[in-house]
């Protein structure tokens, strides 16, 4: 065991500030990281502030950051994937069981026993929950590390392990590509890179949102059109056309809007978490067959293909980086939504504390 330095949170009311934390020394399958730059999820901001108690109450202290991209330092005597000095990112889990029907298909994201970068059982018990990518360096399993491509701008790489991974699974697995129309509601962290990915899949790209204001934005990002979901007549002057529409909105909304845009056997797939149950109306559903559907993250195979195929278009994550020193600034941005895309840490900056 060692102590590496960290940034963690000792309440919800507390802010993120300076800390030393434990970390495991690698075993034999064990990937040592040295960390270069952590992206800041919104889920960072509800872990640290137990804003999901109900189903994933926070331990205390809690170090976030599930968005991690790193240089190998140390790999255990059986890792055969990784060597030292090797670029390597890591996501959102760091463990599951390996032997359910669902790892066994190789989902381990869908895994009883999945274990989260943090707040998640340490099975190793090096500290009471795991510790994620706020820190200097973390010991991960061969199973769960990434290759990151070489072409690839890092901080822009370090929000694919999340943004990145939870747009691109759904719409590869729902068919985005050429012929298809694609829709995205919601140009924030997840939706500015659905825009991304449905257009380098060759969809007929459509960004949903509620702001004249970004429409330049969505069309420099790839967006074939920009649907203002007030306007009434632009709503109805496509309803009933899209094949997918991928809805990356976590705030209160009408779902039904946007159901009613889909053609039959449509499909509708939720990967924003709004806070309370939204109503349904089935008879939109039920007429025109289609789908509603939700999607979590991606298994590690699919987040591989994910990277590679980034690499292979040259699609990051739009990103303002920051030191770890405004991390709490950062934080009341993301709750205003003044960040384009996402926030990025630089490590280097924790070397300062």
């Amino acid at each position: 065991m060692y102590q590496t330095k960290a940034y963690s949170a000792a309440s919800a009311t507390a802010p993120l500030a300076s800390d030393a934390i434990p970390r495991r020394n690698p075993t034999e399958r064990d990937v040592k990281i040295e960390i270069l730059y952590c992206g800041v999820c919104h889920s960072d901001l509800h872990q640290v502030r137990d804003e999901w108690n109900e189903f994933a109450p926070t331990v205390y202290p809690v170090v976030p950051g599930h968005e991690i991209v790193g240089k190998v330092t140390e790999v255990g005597s059986a890792v055969t994937k990784f060597k030292v000095g090797d670029l390597a990112a890591v996501g959102c889990m760091v463990d599951s069981d390996l032997e359910c029907p669902q790892c066994k298909q190789k989902h381990e994201n869908l895994c009883p026993n999945m274990v989260l970068t943090y707040n998640g059982p340490d099975k190793h018990g090096t500290a009471p929950v795991t510790y994620g990518g706020y820190s200097d360096s973390i010991v991960v399993d061969e199973h769960f590390v990434l290759s990151v491509p070489t072409n690839l701008d890092l901080p822009g790489v370090a929000p694919l392990l999340c943004a990145g991974i939870t747009t691109y699974s759904p719409l590869r697995r729902w068919g985005a590509g050429k012929g298809k129309k694609v829709g995205i509601v919601g140009l924030g962290g997840l939706g500015h890179m659905g825009v991304k990915f449905a257009h380098a899949f060759g969809a007929h790209t459509v960004l949903f949102t509620r702001s004249e204001a970004k429409k330049a934005d969505a069309l420099e990002l790839g967006a074939d059109e920009v649907i203002v979901s007030r306007n009434e007549d632009e709503m109805k002057q496509h309803a009933g056309s899209f094949d997918i529409i991928l809805d990356t909105v976590s705030a209160e909304h009408d779902l039904n809007a946007y159901l009613n845009q889909l053609g039959p056997h449509g499909t509708m797939i939720l990967v924003g978490a709004p806070e309370k149950p939204l109503p349904i109306a089935v008879m939109s559903l039920i007429f025109g067959m289609r789908r509603l559907v939700g999607s979590m993250i991606g298994d590690i195979a699919e987040t591989q293909e994910m990277l590679d195929f980034c690499g292979e278009h040259q699609i990051t994550s739009d990103v303002e980086v920051i030191p770890i020193q405004k991390v709490n600034e950062a934080y009341e941005r993301l709750l205003k939504s003044d960040v384009k895309y996402r926030f990025c840490i630089d490590m280097e900056s924790l070397k300062t504390e």
